[in-house]
């Protein structure tokens, strides 16, 4: 091999190098944009306690001194995606979504991952975590980077599919 292709290939491997470094800085900068809008909704909306894997039975409302009972949302519907229109009750029990056979919700969905996301009750709220999918959970229009408030009538987005808790 002569050296005129040696050097060639040196500037190659480089070149792949600085393509790789680049990619990596402008990934880390999304995600600095996408965690500084979640600490942003984090502030507008009430962290939950650290969650427990089950939880026993909640009361379908929570009276604080001054402050009207939520309606506890009832059930759980699919609004876009393969699986448009089915519909879970919502009761006490967690309730885990992904393509693994064993969730609660199974989404027919190539965008998720097998174990996806978890929605869980505490008090009269629900909650959802993204449990490290590789394509994300969103809230709306921001990912989730810890667990968050869910309010009926919120979007929440797995891959192509859309659910929201309703009354």
């Amino acid at each position: 091999m002569s050296e005129l292709a040696i050097t060639v290939l040196q500037f190659g491997l480089l070149l792949l190098l600085w393509i790789l470094i680049l990619s990596i800085i402008a990934a880390q900068g999304r995600d600095m944009m996408v965690s500084k809008r979640a600490r942003t909704r984090a502030n507008r909306s009430s962290q939950p306690p650290a969650p427990a894997p089950e939880q026993g039975g909640t009361p379908a409302t929570v009276h604080h001194s001054g402050q009207t009972p939520r309606p506890r949302p009832k059930r759980l519907v699919i609004s876009e995606g393969p699986l448009v229109g089915t519909e879970v009750e919502l009761g006490s029990a967690p309730i885990m979504m992904g393509r693994a056979q064993e969730c609660t919700v199974v989404l027919e969905d190539d965008y998720a991952s097998g174990k996806h996301a978890r929605l869980f009750p505490q008090g009269s709220r629900w909650f959802l975590e993204d449990l490290g999918s590789t394509n994300g959970t969103w809230l709306g229009d921001e990912q989730l980077t810890r667990a968050s408030t869910v309010e009926p009538g919120d979007r929440i987005r797995i891959g192509k599919t859309v659910l929201e808790l309703r009354t």
